[in-house]
């Protein structure tokens, strides 16, 4: 019995060991093409290389699709409907799941598993270095009607998208939104609760 049991508390302790967290570093807000030059780059693209991106690429990407750009406030870079903030930013990559935190900037961890495969329908996908997963969290507006959840939260990961396409386009980045998920498997990975829901995918990494 003792035996079973510290093989029990060595296994618990070797999975709490495998979620670790991400600080991300302080994201770059100086750089990039001026805004028109972004916008006539922009573009989606369904060829990826493998690797992976850089540090400082995540932290940029995150904070500008939507990062905190007012700390007084704690308004972020895309607007959303009464400032319910609905739309959760989850980073799936090769070595794991996470949770963007725009708070503290940094990557709160989900699962250690490569999930990308459940990322999207599309064989690119599951080589691409990262997939971002946009997740309404309706309890956040739980006075709007259910037509209304699925016209704002649309329209408000529409907004992080388009951010993350001029964020791209800045940096020489390849980028596509899908819509073409494996939402009940994902869900289920990410830990979603019921009132949860993926909406959108955009895949990124540099250009193969």
């Amino acid at each position: 019995m003792k035996v079973l049991l510290l093989l029990f508390l060595i296994f618990s302790m070797s999975n709490a060991q495998e979620i670790k967290d991400i600080k991300l570093v302080p994201p770059q807000k100086e750089i990039g093409k001026p805004l028109m030059q972004a916008i006539n780059l922009r573009h989606s693209s369904r060829e990826f290389s493998p690797k992976k991106l850089s540090d400082q690429d995540i932290s940029n990407l995150l904070w500008a699709a939507f990062g905190i750009n007012r700390s007084e406030s704690g308004k972020r870079t895309a607007p959303s409907a009464m400032n319910w903030q609905e739309i959760d930013v989850y980073a799936v990559m090769e070595n794991g799941s996470y949770l963007y935190d725009s708070k503290t900037h940094s990557l709160k961890q989900i699962s250690s598993k490569d999930n990308r495969k459940l990322a999207g329908t599309q064989d690119f996908v599951k080589d691409a270095p990262l997939n971002l997963i946009y997740v309404a969290d309706y309890s956040k507006t739980s006075k709007a009607s259910e037509s209304d959840n699925l016209l704002y939260s649309g329209a408000d990961a529409g907004f992080i998208a388009q951010n993350v396409y001029l964020f791209c386009a800045s940096e020489n980045l390849a980028t596509v939104i899908r819509g073409s998920v494996n939402r009940e498997k994902l869900s289920d990975e990410l830990k979603l609760k019921k009132n949860q829901k993926i909406i959108l995918a955009q895949t990124v990494g540099y250009n193969k």
